[in-house]
């Protein structure tokens, strides 16, 4: 009993020291909550402006002994519980934050959004966060976390987005993640995931973002609600067969930069939402489109609509569908023929401002004598089996100086 005197007298110096102001704000929030702004406020710091060392950062507005800290910049209060959390400023002259995610974020539970600007934040993504049932967002890019993506994400039942792109992270795609039943946002692109894109997704999907990865394999079947794939840039492999047949939303599909190979499906010249289609430097082969019952596929592709198919194994004539493009790249494969008149006309009016055909084996470009092409419009013949005309050339430096292929390469230009 003889500290009782000392203790008490501890704590009134404590309670003094403490303004009346701050206690009242530090009540009116749960305990929890403002334990876990203080872990966050310790884990975390401001990378110094190289411009103005001195100047006010992100965590400047926390001070603990005389702010509201539902009143903290990034903080987003509902009766006294942290409901919305965003660190980090986002602005393109703030260079963000440092340090690493603390688990005592996961003790903000009625958190609904957690956002992470990008800056160098490293470490794992903490696994506690599994326990944020509430959340609904969760983004957590453009910084240098590592690790595997934790399995207990697959507890946020609520989830609508996930956006941990542009970080190191690594290890597999738990199938698990792709079974949440609210996710519809789905980006893991520019870190180092490998092994295959889970076989059964179940999410509802609308946007889909692996690209710039190490994933293998073929291409699983995919929701039929994504309007938004992106796969590029991983080490895919295969014909895509049935993959896409189911997708009558998409809008934008990029398969780019892999090792896809045989036919390209006629089921994606009968998506009339597509408009872009980028299937270039894989291996496809065959004719575009590839014979099927229906002989009449109407022109898909309208203003501000890209197409490039270019760096593949394409053969045969080039197909008309693709003709209103306002962006066309079919060059390096192995086309023949004369160009189609519909191209000709779109180039002419303005509507295609971009077309690449070179290096390919084409007999003619069918402009009328005369006709003099917008300033704005980018066309490439060279290297192909005709003289290109010269007042149309408006190549890229890796077309190559050569305008036109040896003639023993265009069995078309032979005698008889």
């Amino acid at each position: 009993m003889a500290d009782t005197p000392f203790s008490l007298s501890f704590l009134l110096l404590l309670l003094l020291s403490l303004s009346p102001l701050s206690l009242q704000f530090q009540a009116n929030m749960a305990a929890a909550d403002l334990q876990a702004l203080k872990a966050i406020r310790n884990s975390l710091t401001d990378i110094p402006l190289r411009r103005s060392p001195s100047g006010a950062g992100f965590f400047s507005t926390w001070d603990f002994s005389s702010s509201d800290p539902c009143s903290f910049t990034g903080v987003v209060c509902d009766l006294g519980r942290v409901t919305i959390l965003s660190l980090g400023t986002g602005r393109s002259d703030s260079p963000g934050l440092a340090g690493s995610l603390p688990p005592a974020i996961s003790d903000l539970s009625e958190l609904t959004q957690l956002i992470l600007f990008p800056g160098i934040v490293t470490g794992p993504i903490p696994p506690q966060l599994g326990r944020l049932r509430n959340l609904r967002v969760l983004s957590l890019t453009n910084n240098r976390l590592t690790g595997a993506i934790p399995a207990t994400l697959s507890a946020l039942l609520h989830l609508h987005t996930l956006d941990i792109s542009h970080n190191q992270l690594a290890g597999i795609i738990p199938p698990t993640l792709t079974k949440l039943p609210e996710l519809k946002i789905l980006i893991l692109s520019s870190n180092q995931f490998s092994g295959e894109i889970p076989a059964d997704i179940s999410s509802p999907l609308l946007h889909l973002d692996l690209k710039s990865n190490k994933l293998n394999g073929t291409l699983p079947a995919l929701p039929s609600s994504i309007r938004y794939l992106s796969l590029s840039e991983n080490s895919l492999w295969g014909p895509l067969r049935n993959g896409l047949d189911s997708l009558s939303e998409l809008v934008y599909l990029d398969l780019s930069v892999n090792r896809f190979n045989g036919p390209i499906p006629f089921s994606l010249f009968s998506h009339p939402s597509l408009s872009s289609l980028l299937l270039q430097r894989n291996s496809f082969s065959g004719v575009v489109p590839p014979p099927s019952s229906d002989s009449t596929i109407p022109v898909m592709f309208g203003a501000g609509s890209v197409v490039d198919l270019s760096h593949n194994n394409l053969t045969g004539e080039m197909p008309a569908i693709f003709a209103g493009a306002e962006t066309l790249f079919l060059n390096n494969n192995r086309f023949t023929g004369p160009v189609p008149a519909e191209y000709v006309k779109s180039v002419s009016s303005g509507s295609t401002t971009t077309l690449y055909l070179q290096h390919n084996f084409i007999s003619e470009f069918p402009l009328e004598p005369g006709t003099v092409l917008p300033d704005t419009a980018a066309l490439c013949l060279s290297y192909n089996c005709m003289d290109p005309p010269a007042t149309v050339q408006s190549c890229p430096a890796s077309a190559g100086a050569p305008l036109s292929r040896p003639p023993w390469q265009c069995p078309q230009l032979k005698s008889p």
